[in-house]
């Protein structure tokens, strides 16, 4: 994320020829940059329409109007932001409503606003404002690779402007204490968790904000996501769209040709099971459990595509070989420095698409969501008024492949819970003129991958070395529990603080 909003770049440039071209490459570290951009891309209304409420036998249908037909025109263009620093929905908490932006994250489960006031947040929700708020005396922390925050479970209505009409009475984690948590140049209030209850916390007995809307409002169990940021760079003008968060249905107006499915593996994060990564016209050749390894997700609230390590290094070896840039400083792609042209010598002509094959619902074919590099080659920002400078908008993970904002930025994504799958289309907004950003195309054949490669698996003789080790903690445990039986023992308080490995606030810029 880029915390600040007019933060200034410090860095030192370095300088060096390219083989094979006659460009000037530059490579700057990585720092904070300015959170104020130039380019817009905005979601036309127009096509926007009234939509019959006709149901297709799949759930997609939204059915909040008791008239028969749903007005879509309030929920399009409903989001704001960019992948760097979150994509936010506008929502009124407690009665009377207070007016708080609310990140969209489909990484996480929690529904928690800030309740307290923060340096680098402009307002926040005062429960004892609230004549609806009930506190449910229960404490709950999430701690984050890079950032924390802390805070009192609740209860109290909520409503989305921009959103299904009425009023839901939501789980609510009102955030007293943070760290990291929130940043500078950002402009939301709090975090909406649109994952299942196995991730929330303190533990799955607090519903998640979408299945409480579900349940209340008797809307189909289905979101669909646009997100129209390109890379990190945020619109130039105050109240354009960032994007659209359809509750309850997917809106055809958002999206170009048919929705690709993919089923849903299991239901905490949205896991999927990704079957090859090809970079150009090269295919990884790598096993197809690698890139599962050890889950792969959708996740709005991850800035980047994370992969796991030995597929990292595989793509950037792939990207290396096929690119005319064959010298490539390695601080370009572990993202601690930055790589620029002179203004106006746009680079993804260097760079090659990257492709993900997903299963299909039809488990024996595959089908295939490619990216241009104009979505993982990012602009940044010029440095001195003569250069365009961009970063890696991939990056290796040690917690499994994550499909985060810089792929989703392509894609109108369904979150198809209802019938545990989620669909792919060729998003409106991911364009340059005319020109798509993103590709889909399949059926494929999938006879040629394992039946599963969800990382589900484990070789016979790790799975003895694990029984040993299991039994060896028992051990230990009943020896602990012996000792606790015959020595005093004084009780130490337990905060509740968890580790959420996926979230925005994980991957930003630093």
């Amino acid at each position: 994320m880029a915390p600040g909003a007019y933060a200034p770049l410090l860095a030192f440039v370095f300088s060096f020829p390219l083989l094979d071209v006659n460009e000037a490459y530059l490579s700057i570290p990585l720092k904070i940059f300015p959170g104020k951009y130039n380019i817009s891309t905005a979601v036309s209304l127009s096509t926007v329409r009234l939509v019959a409420l006709t149901p297709d036998g799949k759930g997609l249908s939204l059915a909040t109007d008791p008239s028969g037909q749903v007005n879509f025109v309030d929920m399009v263009g409903n989001l704001q932001g960019d992948s760097g620093r979150g994509y936010y929905i506008e929502m009124l908490i407690g009665t009377p409503g207070q007016q708080l932006n609310i990140l969209v994250d489909t990484g996480s489960s929690n529904f928690a606003v800030a309740a307290a006031s923060h340096p680098f947040i402009t307002h926040f929700f005062n429960t004892a404002l609230s004549t609806s708020f009930t506190s449910a005396g229960q404490t709950v922390a999430v701690r984050y690779t890079q950032g924390n925050w802390m805070g009192e479970l609740g209860v109290d209505a909520v409503s989305i402007p921009k959103g299904p009409n009425g009023t839901v009475t939501i789980n609510i984690a009102a955030i007293l204490s943070s760290e990291g948590f929130f940043l500078p140049g950002i402009n939301w209030q709090g975090i909406l968790g649109l994952a299942y209850p196995m991730l929330a916390r303190p533990d799955a007995s607090v519903e998640p904000f979408f299945n409480s809307v579900v349940k209340q409002l008797g809307i189909p169990d289905v979101f669909s996501l646009q997100m129209c940021g390109t890379g990190i760079l945020a619109s130039s003008s105050a109240g354009a769209p960032g994007g659209s968060l359809i509750m309850g249905g997917a809106e055809p107006s958002l999206y170009r040709g048919s929705i690709w499915y993919t089923p849903i593996v299991e239901e905490w994060y949205y896991q999927v099971e990704v079957l090859k990564l090809e970079v150009g016209d090269q295919n990884l050749e790598l096993d197809c459990r690698e890139y599962n390894m050890d889950k792969a997700i959708v996740d709005s609230g991850t800035t980047l595509l994370r992969l796991p390590v030995n597929v990292f290094n595989a793509v950037v070896d792939a990207i290396t070989r096929s690119s005319l840039i064959q010298d490539f400083s390695s601080g370009f792609w572990d993202g601690t420095k930055l790589a620029c042209w002179m203004r106006g010598d746009t680079p993804w002509r260097f760079f090659p698409k990257l492709s993900i094959y997903l299963r299909d619902t039809n488990a024996s074919q595959s089908f295939r969501i490619t990216i241009l590099p104009q979505l993982y080659i990012q602009p940044i920002t010029d440095v001195d008024g003569t250069l365009d400078c961009y970063r890696f908008g991939v990056s290796s993970s040690a917690n499994g492949l994550v499909i985060g904002a810089t792929v989703m930025e392509g894609f109108y994504v369904v979150f198809d819970r209802a019938q545990r799958r989620l669909g792919f289309a060729l998003s409106n907004c991911a364009v340059s003129g005319e020109a798509p950003l993103s590709e889909i195309a399949g059926p494929f054949s999938a006879v040629d991958v394992a039946t599963d490669c969800s990382g589900r698996w484990l070789k016979e003789p790790l799975l003895w070395v694990i029984s040993y080790a299991l039994m060896a903690v028992c051990a230990i445990i009943l020896i602990i529990l012996l000792l606790l039986l015959v020595l005093p023992c004084r009780r130490r308080s337990y905060s509740g603080e968890i580790t959420d490995e996926s979230s925005l606030v994980r991957h930003r810029i630093k």
